[in-house]
């Protein structure tokens, strides 16, 4: 028997789903310093939520015989140390990973898509190992279907790579009428849609940088949380 045709909606998580530049910003310092490097400006740290951390410490010239130093530091920073206060219990020191917050409205937003029928994918070019906790600790697990990210060696790198790897998991069949669409805030998702074939709704309440989606290509732009669900069902309407 054949299955019916699915309505998948691809959620970018840093941007889109969370305010997490706190913890991503503050982990890049505290990485910065263990290589004895200059930290970036305030404008380029901001550019580090979206891409992958090896791709922004490439792009901000860190010597190649350093890049995996400055790998290892964020990654202890953001998934291990307890560094940073916790914005959401004072007084607490947590890893960069917890020190973010889910954008208010977003699980009514996430609810009323699951109970409209769409599936629900993370698709993030954060590594899965990371993702993962924040998910579980901000209870977005119990709000979505499925959670695909990028992979720890680099293999899975790219927005791209992430969304082929979640329709490989998810057996995503356009011939069996099954159509997706990319939700995120920054020009890798977009970017990234675009590459798989997909169009990409961008969220303005996000880290883009101003006109940074709709020069990527974006099909939409929203500006508030609560057009989500009004936008997705009316693009799976067209």
């Amino acid at each position: 028997m054949t299955a019916a045709p699915r309505n998948i909606v691809l959620l970018d998580l840093d941007g889109t789903l969370t305010a997490s530049a706190p913890g991503i910003i503050a982990s890049v310092r505290k990485a910065y310093a263990d290589m004895d490097l200059p930290v970036p400006d305030d404008a380029e740290l901001q550019r580090f939520i979206g891409p992958a951390i090896i791709e922004s410490l490439q792009r901000n010239h860190v010597p190649d015989d350093m890049l995996q130093q400055g790998v290892n530091a964020y990654r202890s920073y953001y998934s291990e140390i307890p560094a940073f206060d916790d914005p959401n219990d004072p007084g607490h020191k947590v890893p960069g990973h917890l020190c973010c917050t889910v954008f208010d409205g977003i699980p009514e937003q996430l609810a009323s898509l699951r109970g409209d029928g769409f599936m629900l994918a993370l698709a993030t070019a954060k590594p899965e190992y990371q993702a993962r906790p924040v998910c579980t600790h901000f209870h977005i697990d119990r709000m979505i279907d499925e959670i695909y990210g990028a992979s720890r060696d680099f293999s899975r790198l790219k927005k791209d790579q992430v969304i082929r790897y979640a329709f490989d998991n998810i057996g995503f069949d356009p011939a069996n009428g099954d159509r997706a669409l990319m939700v995120g805030d920054r020009w890798t998702d977009v970017d990234g849609a675009i590459a798989c074939g997909l169009d990409c709704l961008g969220c303005r309440w996000g880290y883009a940088e101003p006109n940074e989606l709709e020069e990527h290509g974006a099909y939409r732009v929203i500006d508030h949380v609560d057009q989500l669900h009004d936008a997705v069902g009316e693009y799976f309407r067209i």
